[in-house]
């Protein structure tokens, strides 16, 4: 299979690789040495080749499951920290020992949501895979489970890797499980069609996309979730195999390919829309929403009518129609008390130092792209 997005990640100077748990580990002998040696060979042969690869590794739950005795994936969080903190040590163990192979070090990488969602941290953690990269190391990225609670997970590795491919500005994102594509339906029930290129939203109509499995969190449904938000913010994006990991990485010529947008959103713009924590919220009238979904205007305080939550100039909030829907996010310039007496009142009606915009244009995103 050829088609134009499939020569984007073929030809990709910079990408994100993301390996699912089930590509890595099993219930009964926890990790799988050999099918990570696969895998590490031919991350290898495409960094020698002049491309830089960052890893997205899931596996560190269920690299601790056979260790500690336990007979399935842990339910309660304290139960799954503890097999993260045994298999992230033997996850780290196993992809140095076999990086050695060719005499490449690696670096561990531990993320959380939060991690992402402070613009001080994201800043930090785009200048340590950097850096990697620089030196020639492998940057092995995980959720860091160990201290990740359920209120602040990224949910799984598909999202982690969509943002990390932001963050680094990667070319392009590979995602590799146990599935060799999209498909419009459940593979395993049969009259099901492999869908092999996604140009647009509307080429999703009437797909049924599944839950994780007995070892992961993702399953089919984060998985484009993660290609979708990928693609928003520019970066093509390969659905594919583990078992077809050499294919995927030299030709792409596997699997399911996502067309990205044509225009890459600006780090800041993608850190409001994706990436950023919502402290609260702005209420708008109609003519406001126009103003800022359709003309891209910045907002102002006539057309707010309510605000919600607690926050303080410089949080990101998301911005509501008069229906309730989000429609916007955007870096508020004003607290939240302050707003409460600005609202629905024009420029002319305030003193000169709240005559500013409510949220700029410049950092405000729809939530559509």
């Amino acid at each position: 299979m050829t088609s134009a997005t499939r020569t984007k990640v073929a030809e990709a100077r910079r990408i994100v690789v993301k390996i699912g748990s089930s590509a890595l580990t099993s219930l009964v002998g926890g990790l799988d040495v050999d099918r990570l040696d696969l895998l590490a060979d031919a991350v290898e042969a495409r960094m020698r080749a002049g491309t830089d690869v960052v890893v997205v590794s899931s596996g560190a739950i269920g690299a601790g499951i056979a260790p500690l005795g336990l007979t399935k994936r842990p339910r309660d969080l304290a139960t799954k920290q503890a097999a993260a903190s045994v298999g992230q040590l033997a996850l780290a163990h196993a992809w140095g020992t076999s990086f050695a192979r060719y005499d490449r070090t690696v670096g561990q990488v531990l993320l959380t949501a939060e991690d992402i969602a402070r613009r001080t941290n994201h800043r930090n953690a785009q200048r340590t895979l950097d850096r990697l990269r620089s030196l020639g190391a492998v940057a092995v990225v995980n959720e860091n489970d160990t201290v990740a609670t359920a209120e602040i997970r990224f949910g799984d590795n598909d999202r982690l890797a969509a943002l990390v491919a932001h963050l680094v500005g990667a070319d392009a994102l590979v995602l590799l499980s146990d599935v060799d594509g999209l498909y419009d339906g459940d593979p395993r029930k049969g009259n099901a069609t492999l869908i092999p290129e996604v140009e647009s939203p509307e080429d999703l109509d009437g797909v049924v996309a599944g839950s994780g499995g007995a070892l992961g969190t993702g399953g089919m449904a984060s998985k484009l979730s993660a290609a979708r938000l990928a693609a928003d913010a520019g970066v093509p994006v390969l659905l594919a195999a583990a078992a077809d990991v050499q294919a995927a990485l030299t030709d792409a010529g596997v699997g399911t390919a996502f067309a990205a947008r044509p225009t890459r959103l600006s780090a800041r713009k993608f850190w409001v829309r994706h990436a950023a924590d919502v402290q609260g919220d702005l209420h708008l009238d109609a003519g406001a929403v126009g103003a800022v979904v359709n003309r891209r205007r910045s907002l102002l305080s006539a057309g707010v009518t309510g605000v919600s939550g607690r926050f303080y100039g410089g949080d990101v909030v998301a911005l509501r129609a008069p229906d309730g829907e989000v429609v916007a996010r955007g870096v508020v310039a004003f607290d939240a008390a302050e707003l409460t007496g600005m609202l629905g009142k024009s420029r002319g009606d305030l003193s000169q130092e709240l005559q500013r915009p409510v949220v700029h244009a410049d950092d405000l995103v729809p939530v559509t792209p």
